[in-house]
């Protein structure tokens, strides 16, 4: 698949930060089409998050509604997409064999999603949606979570209402509008405060880009810390992961069981247990 007239014409006027934001409100129209249809929410666009290092992750739209907040990761590019749930990188490819590789949008918007998840205090329910530019077509992308939805911009509207029809309203509208005032300021923030969330950005792809690939499935470091065992709660000490609950977005941490069969052995567990109880057994490569 090849660019088009309107693909070439945007990439010789404009450049990719142009390109990007033009697709995010391409998005956003498309969330208008959903409020018409009643499924009626408050959208945000270029959300800035704060993390706990004083750094910020930039959410591309929200969508706030009754159901919970739909947290949308918009790419607009063109050619065949390529990638999979656990690959660091997917690639864009288009019919001259060119290829553009970026950084998984899915674990992108599970860092999204966990700093929102902390900074709301983990009280609403969280959607990740990745959506594509129709002038893409997913030509591999396997996705193994039922949480997440990876799909193109014209079927934004059915995947909301999917999601809609299948959830319970959790939210009053008083709520949605003081959860979208909360939110609204964070897009309020100065140039200085974009430019250096741009340039640590471009400063890590360009670390990655330099560094040796030694296949497409990046080695698994989960245990940053040393792991010290905490006798007083029969488990290990919470330590600092590079993994996110695909529940709710939150870090996960590594623990140990206290009885039954498996007493003693380590597994992974969600950092916002009991409020979320996702588990699942480390690998070997983890351990």
């Amino acid at each position: 698949m090849g660019k088009g007239l309107f693909d070439m014409i945007l990439d010789e006027i404009f450049d990719d930060e142009w390109v990007g934001k033009h697709g995010e409100k391409l998005t956003e129209r498309e969330l208008k089409l959903v409020r018409l249809f009643g499924r009626k929410g408050k959208t945000l666009r270029n959300v800035y998050v704060p993390k706990n290092n004083g750094e910020t992750s930039e959410i591309d739209v929200l969508y706030i509604t009754q159901k919970g907040i739909f947290v949308i990761e918009s790419k607009n590019y063109s050619g065949w997409i390529f990638g999979d749930e656990k690959s660091t990188y997917w690639t864009a490819m288009l019919s001259n064999r060119q290829k553009n590789r970026f950084y998984n949008p899915v674990k992108q918007n599970r860092t999204h999603i966990r700093w929102l998840n902390q900074y709301l205090e983990g009280r609403f329910p969280l959607f990740s949606v990745i959506v594509f530019s129709e002038r893409c077509e997913l030509k591999k992308v396997e996705i193994e979570s039922l949480t997440i939805q990876v799909i193109k911009r014209d079927h934004l509207y059915a995947t909301v209402r999917k999601i809609w029809d299948a959830s319970p309203d959790c939210l009053e509208e008083e709520e949605v509008n003081r959860i979208y005032e909360r939110l609204k300021v964070l897009t309020n923030v100065d140039q200085a405060v974009k430019e250096a969330h741009v340039q640590r950005i471009k400063d890590r792809y360009q670390k990655s880009e330099e560094a040796p690939i030694r296949n497409e499935q990046p080695a698994v470091s989960v245990v940053k810390n040393k792991i010290v065992a905490d006798p007083s709660k029969g488990e290990v000490s919470k330590v600092q992961t590079d993994m996110i609950c695909p529940r709710c977005g939150a870090e996960l941490v590594v623990r140990t069981a206290k009885k039954g069969m498996n007493a003693g052995r380590q597994f992974l567990g969600c950092s916002q247990f009991p409020q979320c109880r996702y588990v699942r057994a480390l690998t070997t490569d983890e351990k």
